[in-house]
Order: structure tokens, then C-alpha cells, then sequence
């Protein structure tokens, strides 16, 4: 049996976690990343921003419109909506950059790609970022967002249909939105969670210490400054709100939980995803071997395969 099979087999195969799991093409992308790493600056002394070298600017889809709704204490909030043709429901997306960084214009092609596999408007969230709105900022942003959305997404896109999901950040922020709104607002009516490579535990899972020591695209210090921007109160990074993996997660949608072997937030998601699964809820683990945080947004045949996976699988679960 291939990796890809015994991936789709079982993300618990020990195969999986092997060097020599990692493809030819995987390894050659992942020294080329190093080489275009080594010698930057560091996001914090970037005056907050990340190096244009290895992020470049993506075009701005001009399908694209905004939307502007009240959040909490009457805050304006953006939504940059990207739509197919007949949309069947809509995408919640939020964006990822660690708290600190990124904005939901940032990703255009990305919400092109989504809306037109899955048949989703997908509406991207411009929460208010860390360190000048520390938690539970980019929390009650978010949790306005999926408000707007559950109450308005027939009238605006004609489908029911709701999903929710992002990258890193995003999926840090997508499951207390969930918890967020079957606690408060007694909804559970999500139909998916695509969960990329997050966040959930601010106080450090193991994977995010001895994995993130040598990252490529994420390595400890970046963890530690992004946790002080946005959760200064280092007594507050373990309550259920900030840290999903501390959560009473039942009655949760479908998720999708993303991630490659060689990311610091590996355990996060192995973790999240069997509690998941305890609670009663339906998960799939899709794990890449020689995925580096972020792999997803670069264009090379690892993120193409996770991609794919990740747009079957928002296709499905709304279509049921």
C-alpha cells in the first residue's frame, strides 16, 4: 500500500511519521523553503509584517464585495465575500497569520478555488488582530461573523447550507465560534469544520516545543511572540474560550483536521481530533508527511493533494 492509501487508511500508521515517508518532491520544496528562510527577519521585527520573499501578494479577485455588520459593543466589521454562481450556502472563513497578522483580502484566489469546488459563497472575516485587540477580540469578532451568517444566509446567497473553517489562526478561532454559538446562541446548525493546522492549546502542546524548535515556516519564538501578542495573561491560555482543546466539543459538525508531520501544531491536531471523536462527532485526520505549517498555501503537489481532500470534503458534507 502506497503513503497516499495508508494515509486515507489510517492517519495513525506509523509509516506516515517515517522520513522516508516523505516524498522526493515534499523534501526538495522543503529545502528550497529553508533556503529562502534563512537570514530573514523574524514577523516581530518586520514591523509586524511577513517577508514578501516567501509570501508574495496575491491578486485580488474582482468577484470579491464587502459587507460591513455591527459586532460587539457596535464594532464595524468587514466581511469580503467571494461567490459562485447559485451559491447552495456559504463558507465562514478566517484567515489565518497567528493573531497578529493577514486580512480577509489576503487569500482571494483561495476563496475562488473553494467557492467554485464546492459550490459555497465563502465570507471571510476581517477580525481585529493582536497585540493592539488581545482576546477576546478576534473571539467576538468571529462569533458576530457566524451570527450574520446563520440569520442571513438564505436571503443573501439563496442556499442554507453552512461551513466553517481556516488556516492555523483560522481554525484556532473556528471551534470556540462553534462552542460559541451552540453555549450562547443555542445553535449547532453547521454542516462542516474544515480545521487547518491550528492552534488549540496557547499553554504548548509537546509537538509545539520539540517539532518547533526546528520548523521551517514556524518555530517556537514565533509561537511564544503571536501567544504574548494576543494572550498577554499567560493565566488565561488553558481556559476552554482561548484553548479549543480544553473544550467540551459535543455536538460539533464533520471536521476536517489538516496537518503535516513536521508542523509544531501536529499534536494539536491529533489531540483535537480524538476528542472530537469522543464526543460523539464525525472527524476525518488528514496527515501529510513532510507538511510544514502553511504548506497548504504553496503551490506544489502536497498542498494540492490536501487541498483537493479539503474542498471533496466541504462538497460532501453540505450536499448532504
Amino acid at each position: 500500500m502506497n503513503i497516499a492509501a495508508r494515509r486515507a487508511h489510517d492517519p495513525f500508521d506509523p509509516a506516515l511519521y517515517k522520513p522516508e515517508a516523505v516524498s522526493a518532491e515534499t523534501r526538495a520544496f522543503n529545502e528550497n523553503l529553508a533556503k529562502q528562510l534563512k537570514g530573514l527577519p523574524k514577523w516581530w521585527e518586520n514591523n509586524g509584517a511577513p517577508n514578501g520573499r516567501v509570501f508574495p501578494s496575491l491578486a485580488k479577485s474582482p468577484r470579491a464585495r464587502t459587507v460591513g455588520i455591527k459586532g460587539k459593543g457596535g464594532h464595524d466589521i468587514v466581511l469580503r465575500i467571494v461567490a459562485p454562481d447559485k451559491p447552495k450556502g456559504a463558507y465562514l472563513h478566517i484567515h489565518a497569520g497567528g493573531l497578529v497578522m493577514g486580512s480577509a483580502d489576503g487569500q482571494d484566489p483561495m476563496l475562488e478555488r473553494i467557492a467554485d469546488t464546492t459550490g459555497l459563497a465563502c465570507v471571510s472575516v476581517e477580525y481585529r488582530l493582536a497585540p493592539k485587540h488581545p482576546y477576546p477580540a478576534a473571539w467576538d469578532d468571529c462569533e458576530a461573523a457566524a451570527l450574520w451568517l446563520v440569520e442571513n444566509v438564505k436571503r443573501e446567497f439563496g442556499g442554507d447550507r453552512l461551513a466553517i473553517g481556516g488556516e492555523s489562526a483560522g481554525a484556532t478561532l473556528a471551534v470556540p465560534t462553534l462552542v460559541r454559538l451552540r453555549d450562547r446562541h443555542g445553535f449547532t446548525g453547521f454542516h462542516a469544520a474544515n480545521l487547518t493546522y491550528g492552534n488549540y492549546d496557547t499553554d504548548k502542546t509537546p509537538s509545539q516545543k520539540w517539532i518547533g524548535e526546528n520548523g521551517l515556516l514556524l518555530q517556537t519564538a514565533d509561537i511564544d511572540h503571536c501567544s504574548d501578542a494576543y494572550a498577554p495573561d499567560a493565566r488565561k491560555r488553558r481556559d476552554p474560550d482561548m484553548s479549543a482543546l480544553y473544550a467540551n466539543v459535543k455536538n460539533m459538525p464533520p471536521a476536517l483536521f489538516t496537518v503535516g508531520t513536521l508542523d509544531p501544531f501536529l499534536d494539536d491536531s491529533l489531540f483535537l481530533y480524538a476528542r472530537w471523536i469522543a464526543a460523539g462527532n464525525e472527524a476525518e485526520l488528514a496527515v501529510y508527511p513532510g507538511g510544514t505549517h502553511g504548506f497548504t498555501i504553496f503551490p506544489y503537489p502536497l498542498a494540492d493533494e490536501a487541498n483537493a481532500r479539503i474542498d471533496a470534503f466541504l462538497k460532501r458534507e453540505v450536499s448532504r
